[in-house]
């Protein structure tokens, strides 16, 4: 079993994988367990004053790691950031989408501003970072790409259309590119998860919306989800294990969608 691990993180550390978002919460779960296999992790994320802390958790994994201010719905941004990514740690294989927002609005109050940005930061940041990376895959013949949805994409739910809208479009695309790339060796799943405890979801707890604990107390495996349960999950989707898996919409819920 050492051998293999061995082996695997080998292959892993000529495998370079951005992660969108990367900076806190899911997204720095994600990376932390992509690093820890051998990956070379570069970041995209708006909250560059988090940068430092994110590297200094990274850089343990004694793997090559950067961060890029990027602002996902920006293609300019996007296109440049991954450039610099193939000049600091190469050509890239692994690309993970977690960069989002969310809302809570009724739908007859809903401003189209709020729909708009919902749209372009969850949705068409989804299409920004994959179309710029995806070429490095295609000429590889080997590619794993993740984005991460919603349960509430699954299940609905109420005063919330514009988010859900916007993970919805995200399941769609994905299947589309599992489709499309699947004889090209490359692999397109999303995970949607339930509630996991993270800063985002925190913030919104003080706004007044749902607790935490609340959510905890009605899950049903007891308790909300954490950034390392969507790392380890990330971290076999793009392995060469799950080589068979594509256009899967894999839950990481806790039992709240089945």
């Amino acid at each position: 079993m050492k051998d293999k691990q061995e082996a695997a993180r080998s292959v892993a550390a000529h495998r370079v994988a951005i992660v969108t978002g990367g900076a806190s919460g899911m997204g720095l779960g994600i990376a932390r367990y992509l690093a820890d296999a051998g990956h070379p992790v570069a970041i995209f994320d708006v909250q560059s004053n988090l940068f430092d802390a994110a590297l200094a958790e990274l850089q343990p994994a004694d793997v090559p790691v950067c961060a890029h201010l990027v602002d996902v719905t920006d293609r300019a941004q996007v296109d440049a950031a991954t450039q610099k990514v193939r000049q600091q740690l190469g050509r890239i294989a692994i690309v993970i989408t977690s960069a989002g927002v969310t809302g809570n609005c009724p739908f007859t109050e809903l401003p189209l501003e709020s729909w708009n940005r919902l749209l372009a930061v969850n949705l068409t940041g989804t299409f920004h970072t994959i179309q710029a990376a995806i070429p490095d895959m295609l000429e590889a013949g080997w590619g794993r790409i993740v984005t991460i949805s919603s349960s509430s994409a699954q299940s609905g739910v109420a005063n919330r259309a514009h988010y859900v809208a916007s993970k919805g479009g995200v399941i769609g695309l994905t299947k589309a590119l599992a489709v499309e790339f699947a004889p090209r060796g490359i692999t397109v799943n999303t995970i949607p998860p339930s509630i996991i405890d993270t800063p985002m979801a925190r913030t919104a707890e003080q706004a007044g919306h749902r607790r935490v604990g609340d959510v905890a107390a009605v899950t049903p495996v007891r308790r909300v989800g954490t950034p390392n349960d969507i790392g380890a999950a990330c971290l076999y989707l793009c392995s060469d294990d799950a080589g068979f898996i594509t256009g899967q919409q894999i839950g990481v819920n806790g039992g709240w969608y089945i």
